[in-house]
């Protein structure tokens, strides 16, 4: 197994959460096959509180993967501001999964996934947690115990009946520094409504900050639900793909207001840009294809380009394809401030 090169990114200091908490803005959600570094750096440049990383597989950590798996946990050049997550249910695997990604990827905060309801996973962490919070409690502590790092944990509701208070109050018991809940049962995967009132109950609950998390699409979506349910802040997953401006107006107490097409064509070209620096493979299996299905969310309001878009292969010709937008120097100027700036500006 080669270990990823954490050398550029510096870990935070224990209480992270808090003190990112007491700044306003949002979360960038942990979501496989988008909240990779790329898409991580551009969210932390447009002011999220922090990120989090897509989930690694505690057993995949220690007992061996391919670059790939790597990559969920790998840091871009400075990266700050960025919990990894893990799944596992093994005791033992889970303790050494934290202490290996601590040790290679140089995170801000460990994060346990007892949240994904993806079948493939059933059985070896996630949402199956749930069902026996009490393996999640132990889990938690031995988790604790492997690190000096803020420890949290993502949770839905519950596996089919709403267990949250039962489970974050558990949590809290076992040491968790932050509790994330996402307002749907595993069962539920993503349709219906998340239920805030829900969340809300937990917010009360427990001592410990929660994050709320579902359906949160726009900056004044977000601003009346951590209103209404009391949340220290809120998580956005969906609805920041092709869209890190959110997180500048929650930052910045703006207005919800999409940046000029201009603007827009260029981020979606640095992402293009970012996505193949950070993968560095001449296959193309990790660079642009795995983009092809975010770059027309950049742009909802020109179809015209959307297929073209789901057909590149190289930066070149997500330029080409963009062209009629950019306009002069289009990759001279980035449309966001430096990752550095973001670094000083949120401590």
């Amino acid at each position: 197994m080669i270990v990823a090169d954490s050398s550029s990114a510096a870990p935070a200091a224990p209480g992270f959460y808090a003190a990112r908490l007491a700044h306003p803005g949002a979360v960038l959600a942990p979501m496989a096959g988008y909240s990779d570094a790329p898409m991580r750096q551009l969210a932390a440049e447009q002011g999220a509180l922090w990120t989090v990383s897509e989930m690694i597989s505690a057993r995949g950590l220690v007992m061996g993967g391919d670059t790939e798996k790597l990559n969920l946990g790998r840091p871009y050049a400075g990266e700050q501001g960025r919990a990894v997550q893990l799944f596992g249910a093994e005791l033992e695997l889970l303790s050494e999964a934290v202490a290996r990604a601590e040790a290679w990827f140089a995170p801000a905060a460990i994060d346990l996934n007892m949240g994904c309801p993806v079948p493939k996973i059933r059985g070896r962490g996630g949402a199956c947690l749930l069902q026996t919070p009490e393996v999640a409690y132990e889990l938690l502590h031995a988790m604790r115990a492997a690190t000096a790092l803020d420890v949290s944990a993502k949770i839905r509701l519950g596996w089919d009946t709403d267990r949250s208070v039962e489970v974050a109050q558990g949590l809290q018991a076992a040491g968790v520094s932050l509790i994330t809940v996402h307002g749907r049962t595993s069962r539920q995967r993503y349709t219906g409504e998340a239920d805030w009132d829900a969340i809300a109950r937990v917010a009360a609950s427990v001592n410990v900050p929660v994050v709320g998390s579902g359906d949160i699409l726009s900056a004044e979506t977000a601003r009346q639900r951590q209103r209404e349910s009391g949340v220290a802040a809120v998580m956005i997953g969906r609805g920041s793909v092709g869209n890190p401006w959110i997180f500048r107006a929650l930052a910045d107490g703006l207005e919800d207001a999409q940046p000029s097409a201009q603007v827009r064509a260029r981020t979606a070209l640095r992402h293009a840009e970012l996505q193949t620096r950070f993968y560095d493979d001449d296959t193309g299996r990790l660079t642009l294809r795995p983009l092809r299905k975010v770059l027309p969310r950049y742009l909802p309001d020109y179809p015209d380009l959307h297929a073209e878009l789901t057909q590149v292969v190289t930066v070149a010709d997500v330029e080409r394809v963009l062209s009629p937008l950019l306009g002069d120097g289009a990759t001279q100027t980035p449309a966001t401030p430096a990752a550095a700036e973001y670094a000083v500006s949120y401590p």
